[in-house]
């Protein structure tokens, strides 16, 4: 099903090196509005789709949300690789340095690791879905807070680049929603909605 190309959706090529902004990113790895979230939520989600169309769609969301997962390690390695522990005390960051060196680890920017309480999955798939829109919504409302954070013009260009894909699954997303409520209305969709 999978098909892995060895290179990044967006290249990345960071010429500073920023601790504080390395753990500020890795939200977006583990955090609860983050990639690997988001990942596991569609492909999780997929079963349980009515037609073929929305299963391909959260198939293809959840396999890009994996490779935005790999994007976001590479700036937080990137940000980090090289640095010192004296580094991450100067970006008042020593806490995640302690736990994890200059890994990548699945975590919130507050220290929480990662955890599938995140993962929103329900047996039906319109709950789903309206999820999937909020989840979209909260994980750009996050890349935004992390445009205002960074002054670094390499890092923005790709959260700008994340962002904008967060905006286009949530408008796909909204697409499948009309379009299963659509055909709820019409009686097309069968195993959807309470039985009489």
């Amino acid at each position: 099903m999978f098909c892995y190309d060895k290179f990044l959706q967006y290249p990345i090529k960071l010429k500073n090196k920023n601790p504080k902004l390395a753990t500020i990113i890795a939200t977006q790895y583990g955090g609860p509005n983050g990639e690997l979230g988001a990942s596991l939520r569609y492909l999780s989600q997929r079963f349980i789709m009515p037609d073929d169309v929305s299963k391909g769609l959260l198939t293809d969301i959840g396999t890009e949300e994996l490779g935005h997962l790999e994007m976001v390690g590479t700036l937080v390695y990137q940000l980090s690789d090289g640095t010192q522990g004296k580094d991450w005390l100067n970006g008042q960051s020593a806490e995640y340095y302690a736990d994890n060196g200059v890994s990548v680890f699945p975590q919130s920017a507050q220290g929480s690791p990662f955890t599938a309480a995140s993962i929103a999955v329900t047996g039906d798939p319109i709950t789903n879905l309206f999820e999937d829109l909020a989840a979209e919504q909260k994980a750009r409302a996050v890349y935004d807070n992390i445009l205002r954070l960074s002054d670094d013009p390499d890092v923005n260009e790709v959260i700008k680049f994340l962002r904008q894909r967060e905006i286009t699954h949530f408008q796909r997303f909204g697409e499948a929603l009309d379009r299963l409520q659509e055909n709820l209305c019409r009686g097309n969709v069968k195993g959807v909605g309470i039985k009489k």
